[in-house]
């Protein structure tokens, strides 16, 4: 089994969950962590008893943001093996912005710079009342990470994320719940029983492969200029309805009124041609 040193990885179930684990240091983020974020969700998403993942922080902050304490940032070493240097918190976010498995972020206490970028691509973000953001990057003078400019205008609108990251401010949780940046709040003691009641109830009735399908469409086509390569697809993907054992099982149990049994698994099933996949 893997190691890590600042991060936490434990599956209970068919949930698995995520910590950053830096408690001392307020989570703050470094590449070590970056490093081993990319190979828990990986973990995750490779494993077919996971069917959710819950990501947080260990003590009272989230993720304060790229550790400063050595009095600069840490970009670790340049690795090109892609072709071209990643900066450590798109390590993290590109990789859940992958994700075939539905991803919880439960955010209490700090949770900026990094701390914010990270949970943007997460498909729930649930705070804790005592939670703040901030992209406070243009106060440091540096630059947005994470591919933030392109998640966080999608989320809340564009002149809210113009506020937020020109500023550099920082705000409440409940600023980000109006805004639509965070989906729910709880009582800090609470948190975590919320993200993980939701993850259950993914995990209990939802179909793997219909949520992997489903959130990479929704981030991958509604971006492009037109509906039409959207409804082309809707078209296939309904097409083969009936050869699906999810949706057959999916309609029984609806009928039956009881819980779904889904069988089928992300390594298996997705459909071949789905316009994103690798060649």
């Amino acid at each position: 089994m893997p190691e890590y040193s600042e991060i936490d990885y434990a599956v209970d179930g068919a949930i698995a969950t995520i910590t950053l684990d830096r408690p001392e240091a307020r989570n703050g983020y470094t590449v070590t962590m970056a490093d081993e974020l990319t190979a828990a969700f990986d973990r995750a998403d490779n494993d077919d008893a996971v069917r959710c993942v819950v990501f947080t922080g260990s003590g009272k902050d989230f993720c304060v943001g790229g550790d400063l304490s050595s009095g600069s940032l840490d970009l670790g070493e340049i690795d090109e093996r892609d072709g071209f240097w990643k900066e450590p918190a798109g390590r993290c976010s590109m990789r859940i912005f992958a994700m075939h498995k539905p991803v919880i972020a439960a955010i209490r206490g700090a949770a900026v710079g990094a701390g914010s970028t990270i949970c943007l691509p997460c498909d729930y973000r649930l705070a804790s009342t005592d939670a703040r953001f901030g992209f406070v990057f243009s106060r440091r003078g540096i630059f947005p990470e994470g591919a933030s400019t392109w998640f966080l205008p999608r989320l809340v609108g564009m002149g809210t994320a113009l506020d937020w990251m020109v500023s550099g401010r920082v705000f409440d949780a409940e600023e980000a719940r109006s805004a639509g940046l965070v989906q729910r709040l709880h009582e800090p003691g609470e948190l975590l029983d919320a993200a993980y009641a939701l993850a259950r109830e993914i995990a209990t009735k939802v179909a793997p492969v219909s949520a992997a399908v489903i959130r990479q469409m929704l981030y991958r086509m509604s971006a492009l200029d037109s509906p039409f390569a959207a409804q082309r697809l809707d078209s296939r993907l309904t097409e083969n309805i009936p050869d699906n054992a999810d949706a057959i099982e999916g309609v029984m149990s609806f009928l039956q009124k009881r819980e779904p049994r889904f069988t089928g698994t992300v390594s298996r099933d997705l459909p071949d041609y789905l316009p994103w996949l690798p060649e």
